[in-house]
């Protein structure tokens, strides 16, 4: 099932701006990422923007895990993660704590 999302209201997302390629499969395989990723609930994008819609829960530790390993990944802005950091998940953001503060 797809989690394309055409008309949904962003009101806990993350974006995912200009996100560089660098083949086709490249491409293929961050959409293919994105689908698995549980707290994800849908998709959407305008222009060069890509918008992650998230569940409406905490993120768990799995959750920060993949979205920190996306983002690294495809150089997307790591601070906007800083939000979802709870007791229960900070330890999978402190690896990351220096590129996710911005320092």
């Amino acid at each position: 099932m797809s989690k394309w999302n055409k008309n949904k209201d962003h009101n806990n997302y993350l974006l995912c701006k200009k996100v560089k390629f660098y083949s086709n499969n490249d491409e293929a395989a961050f959409f293919e990422w994105i689908e698995k990723i549980e707290c994800i609930d849908s998709i959407s994008a305008a222009h060069d923007e890509l918008y992650l819609d998230l569940v409406e829960r905490e993120l768990n530790i799995d959750d920060i895990n993949d979205l920190i390993g996306l983002f690294a990944r495809y150089q997307i802005e790591l601070r906007q993660l800083e939000k979802y950091k709870t007791e229960k998940n900070k330890i999978a953001f402190s690896p990351w704590d220096k590129e996710i503060q911005g320092f």
